[in-house]
């Protein structure tokens, strides 16, 4: 199906976008809340791959959802919804939480470098895999820094259970340069948490002013749609609100 006919009659769709590191399951405190509120959610998986395979997997799932859409990223996934939703007709607004909003040309890993207050980059660690015509290579993060870099307002054993449960990311997610960014023609929705010290709060802030986003900031960490899914939920419901 063309972005140009994109399927409207149906009720509005919450889609998440889980970030790097994460599963759809980093959601669940969210989703057990607006489905509490009746809504539609669809949970998209990132597959993790680079900023071009990834936002085109993520938009070919937006193209396919009957009705309009309200796409949430977290972290890395608002690299991917930044690009999957330009130009689709049934995407009406953004919300990022803790995430990136790439402009045209950037990439995520420059970015990165100019953060004063990420220390993801020194808790990576860099593994090889299978690639056309040879490997690849992708990072995960070091199990014993997953609190102090990612979910510093979880628990030690919650932290545990993440660094564990963890999937690497390719190094294209991060070197890779984005495309069009959609927020340069919808609304969008920002949800900056104070204490980030992965993707940055920094970065985060300033990608949420540049955006135009209407920002909402949260004291934790940058796992906050877990630690505090309903200020997440508050902040989706405000953007249904004025696109739904």
């Amino acid at each position: 199906m063309s972005d140009a006919s994109q399927p409207t009659g149906g009720p509005l769709t919450v889609a998440l976008v889980h970030g790097a590191f994460a599963d759809s399951s980093s959601w669940n405190g969210v989703i057990e809340r607006l489905h509490a509120k009746g809504r539609n959610v669809v949970a998209v998986p990132n597959p993790l791959r680079g900023i071009t395979e990834d936002s085109a997997y993520v938009r070919s799932v937006f193209s396919q959802i009957n009705g309009p859409v309200l796409a949430v990223g977290h972290s890395y996934g608002g690299a991917v919804i930044t690009n999957a939703a330009t130009g689709i007709g049934n995407v009406v607004g953004l919300v990022y939480v803790a995430a990136f909003a790439p402009d045209e040309g950037e990439k995520l890993g420059e970015v990165e470098a100019g953060s004063k207050d990420s220390v993801l980059n020194s808790a990576l660690v860099p593994h090889q895999y299978p690639a056309a015509g040879g490997t690849a290579t992708e990072f995960s993060i070091d199990p014993a820094k997953a609190r102090e870099a990612f979910a510093g307002d979880l628990s030690e054993q919650e932290a545990k259970i993440i660094g564990t449960i963890q999937r690497p990311v390719s190094e294209l997610a991060f070197g890779e340069p984005n495309g069009k960014p959609a927020w340069k023609t919808l609304p969008s929705w920002a949800v900056v948490a104070t204490g980030d010290k992965a993707a940055g709060t920094d970065v985060v802030r300033a990608h949420a002013e540049r955006a135009g986003a209407d920002i909402t900031e949260v004291a934790g960490s940058h796992v906050i749609m877990i630690s505090q899914p309903q200020a997440v939920v508050d902040v989706i419901e405000a953007a249904i609100a004025k696109v739904g």
